[in-house]
């Protein structure tokens, strides 16, 4: 099974396909896309607007898996809905914390 993320020796890259205007903030699971990719499947109750989705999208990850919200930043994907983010930390750890996140 494909996974959204990629393991460096101090980090993880989470692909995420982000849904503004999404009605609450929530993680919607693991998802495989048309072209084999895999994400993280999130939606934050906030408009795309200013980068507030943006800050919206790292501040429930950060909640959802306990860490820092510093410990999240967008690698690409400003304004477009697949974005990449890097989680500064343990990847082992990361890896178990959001496994338990994207169950639902």
């Amino acid at each position: 099974m494909s996974t959204p993320w990629q393991v460096s020796s101090d980090h993880l890259r989470l692909s995420v396909r982000l849904t503004p205007n999404g009605g609450r903030d929530a993680i919607d699971g693991v998802e495989t896309g048309n072209e084999g990719e895999c994400y993280l499947k999130a939606r934050v109750s906030v408009a795309p607007e200013k980068g507030k989705a943006n800050k919206a999208l790292i501040a429930l990850i950060a909640k959802s898996i306990g860490i820092p919200k510093s410990a999240l930043s967008l690698v690409s994907g400003e304004t477009a809905r697949k974005k990449i983010l890097r989680i500064e930390g343990e990847p082992e750890d990361l890896i178990e914390r959001l496994k338990a996140i994207a169950k639902n």
